[in-house]
C-alpha cells in the first residue's frame, strides 16, 4: 500500500512539473522584466522616436525577409499575442514593423507567413514603400527571436473508417512541424 501511494505522489509531481514547464513564455524572464507594461505596440506605431531605446515584446507573421550588409531585416505584420506569446490566428492587427538582427537569418527558414515572437529594443522608424504608398515602420533591434512551428493541414482523415459511417467526413487534422528556436 505504501509503495502504491509513493508512485501516485511521484506521478502527480511529475505531471505538475510538466504542466508548469509547458506554460512558460518563449521570451526569457530577464528580457520580460525590462519591458515597460505601459508601452503598447499601438503607441510605438504612432511615434517610434518617442520610445527609442525601450524594450518591447511583440508577435506577428512574417511578410518578407531581406539580408543586407548590416544583417537581416524582417518585415512583420503585428498580431496580438496569445498563450506563451504566440500570435493569435486572427485578422486583427495594429500594423507592421521591422525586426532587425545583426546575424544572417536564412530567408528559407524565416519565410512568408511564419509566426514570430520577438523581444527587442526600439531603434526608431524607417519609411519604406508598401505598394504605391509610403509606410512608416517602427524598427526593433531583436534581442530574442522565436519562430513558431509550422502548421500544415493534411487531407488524411482518421475518422473516415468503415467502422464509423461511410458518409462520415470527419474533421481536418493538423500536423505540427517543429523547428529549432533561434535565440541569441
Amino acid at each position: 500500500m505504501n509503495k502504491i501511494l509513493k508512485y501516485r505522489i511521484l506521478t502527480i509531481m511529475i505531471t505538475a512539473i510538466l504542466l508548469f514547464l509547458s506554460g512558460c513564455h518563449v521570451i526569457s524572464q530577464q528580457l520580460r522584466e525590462q519591458v515597460k507594461s505601459e508601452t503598447s505596440f499601438h503607441d510605438v506605431l504612432q511615434d517610434p522616436e518617442r520610445f527609442k531605446g525601450q524594450m518591447i515584446i511583440v508577435s506577428g507573421v512574417i511578410i518578407e525577409t531581406t539580408n543586407t550588409k548590416e544583417g537581416t531585416l524582417i518585415k512583420v505584420l503585428q498580431r496580438p499575442a496569445g498563450f506563451r506569446g504566440q500570435p493569435k490566428d486572427t485578422d486583427i492587427t495594429e500594423g507592421r514593423f521591422i525586426a532587425q538582427d545583426e546575424r544572417f537569418l536564412d530567408p528559407a527558414v524565416y519565410t512568408k507567413d511564419r509566426e514570430l515572437t520577438l523581444a527587442g529594443e526600439i531603434q526608431g522608424k524607417r519609411i519604406l514603400p508598401t505598394g504605391e504608398m509610403e509606410y512608416t515602420y517602427p524598427v526593433i533591434q531583436a534581442r530574442e527571436l522565436h519562430l513558431w512551428p509550422v502548421k500544415k493541414q493534411t487531407n488524411h482523415n482518421f475518422y473516415n473508417d468503415s467502422f464509423y459511417s461511410p458518409f462520415w467526413s470527419g474533421y481536418p487534422t493538423y500536423i505540427i512541424v517543429r523547428h529549432r528556436c533561434n535565440k541569441k
